[in-house]
């Protein structure tokens, strides 16, 4: 088995680490670059977009995350329909042709306030009231919705999909010691990997085009992120509805438990959005962030497999990378 053959095999987690431990960052490149020409040629992509938070409350408590918030520190637990069209309509205005809602994991579990919230906006669930968000964004812009709202079952993608182009989690890792007592993911229970594993899952038995994804740098080994990259394979094999990976880079926020976690360096990431292409192929999109590096390190980036950059927006900031609007 040679790295160019690595997307033909059914090759399992142990086996693919051990050849990429044993091959250098160099050759890795060399075979991804050649898969990203195959699948892509010399184009790398873009979508043009508008980040609306539906709401920063969550059940979770990510150690890392400064997106979400508690009702103490939030205006308003939700943004209201106007609030919402006033986003998407300066983004149609600016030629954007996507609506990404972010938000919060099912707050209303955890807290009170959003849960009254809710009431007034006459839902009980915040996944009702984001498929009436999405709906209206659609019909009254025409901006198609990306909706990232967390762990989703199969009534959830049949409330949303009429709603929505499509939808997305990140799986950040399969590592279940990630989420034990002192790691970052201890205390969120949407973090768990087999429940995001699941939604995956689910998403590809209700035909939605989904997105997915690793966030490196946490705490996992590079072991752990060949296992997460070849679970994400062998579900889109099974149902062929991931149509884009994304490689994201962890960054420390001040702030946060994990305010002075080193960061991962550059090779790092070049390493994994290598596996990533060798291991997916040269259909598969591999996004990263480019705001989260400096402008030198794009072109790195590229020969490593990245063919697009995911959401670029000109109205509104990354509301999950503050730092990095």
């Amino acid at each position: 088995m040679t790295l160019d053959d690595l997307h033909r095999t059914d090759t399992a987690a142990g086996e693919i680490a051990a050849l990429l431990r044993a091959s250098t960052l160099a050759a890795m490149m060399t075979a991804a670059e050649a898969l990203t020409l195959e699948g892509y040629g010399a184009r790398v992509t873009y979508s043009r977009k508008v980040f609306i938070p539906l709401t920063k409350l969550c059940r979770d408590v990510c150690h890392y995350c400064t997106f979400a918030t508690t009702p103490a520190r939030a205006v308003d637990a939700y943004l209201s329909g106007e609030e919402v069209l006033a986003i998407a309509r300066a983004g149609a205005e600016a030629g954007c042709r996507e609506a990404l809602f972010t938000l919060g994991d099912r707050p209303e579990d955890r807290y009170a306030a959003a849960r009254d919230a809710l009431a007034r906006l006459g839902h009980d669930s915040t996944l009702s009231y984001l498929a009436e968000m999405a709906e209206l964004v659609l019909q009254e812009t025409g901006l198609l919705p990306h909706l990232n709202p967390g762990l989703m079952d199969a009534a959830d993608y049949a409330l949303l999909r009429p709603h929505a182009a499509s939808m997305g989690i990140m799986l950040e890792s399969s590592a279940d010691r990630l989420c034990a007592r002192g790691a970052p993911h201890f205390g969120s229970p949407d973090k768990q990997p087999a429940r995001r594993l699941a939604t995956i899952a689910e998403a590809g038995r209700a035909k939605v085009p989904f997105t997915t994804g690793l966030l490196i740098g946490i705490g996992e080994t590079r072991d752990e992120q060949v296992d997460a990259l070849v679970a994400i394979r062998d579900l889109h094999r099974q149902y062929g509805h991931i149509q884009e990976v994304i490689i994201q880079n962890f960054r420390a926020k001040p702030g946060t438990r994990m305010a002075e976690h080193a960061e991962p360096a550059l090779d790092d990431h070049l390493w994994t959005i290598a596996a990533a292409r060798l291991i997916l192929g040269p259909d598969m999109t591999i996004q990263a962030p480019p705001n989260l590096h400096d402008q030198v390190d794009l072109a790195p980036l590229i020969r490593a497999g990245v063919n697009d950059w995911g959401g670029v927006s000109p109205v509104t900031p990354d509301h999950v990378n503050p730092e990095a609007p």
